[in-house]
């Protein structure tokens, strides 16, 4: 698994477009607020949910396949049993990273990203992660796994 502070960092630094597949158009829904989060710093959020035509003011897209320009990105919300044959699509459409979701971790998915050259992140929430690399975690009640109040460099 990649997670180290300077693989989490050129990540997130360089994939400024992700599809967010099981994004949920519910404000309450942890997708919701993590996409909503990184389209307010900059990402374009590409919705990949076949439920809603629209989330977040973008075009929803049934299937990683049907997006119609480059992906840099492919954030997973959903069980992890879900996840090989989305981390096939990602690795079809030409995404650089496959990122599952806090709570998700598949190994077989994992592997078939690396196998392909992708980055891949298990178990970890992109908002997160970018708040406590980048600043930006204004609330509380979060686990990160950071004991310091310190930002890492």
């Amino acid at each position: 698994m990649q997670d180290d502070i300077a693989t989490l960092r050129r990540i997130l630094r360089t994939c400024r477009t992700i599809a967010v597949v099981g994004l949920s158009a519910d404000w309450f829904r942890p997708s919701y607020f993590a996409a909503s989060y990184l389209q307010g710093k900059g990402y374009r959020i590409v919705p990949v949910n076949p439920k809603y035509p629209e989330i977040l003011g973008e075009k929803s897209y049934a299937r990683l396949e049907d997006i119609p320009f480059p992906v840099d990105m492919v954030d997973v919300f959903r069980k992890p049993a879900d996840l090989p044959p989305i981390a096939a699509s990602a690795v079809a459409i030409g995404a650089k990273c496959l990122w599952q979701q806090l709570g998700v971790a598949n190994a077989e998915a994992d592997a078939i990203a690396r196998a392909a050259g992708l980055d891949s992140v298990m178990d970890r929430c992109v908002k997160i992660e970018h708040a406590r690399l980048f600043g930006g975690l204004h609330w509380v009640g979060v686990n990160t796994g950071v004991i310091s109040a310190k930002r890492p460099h």
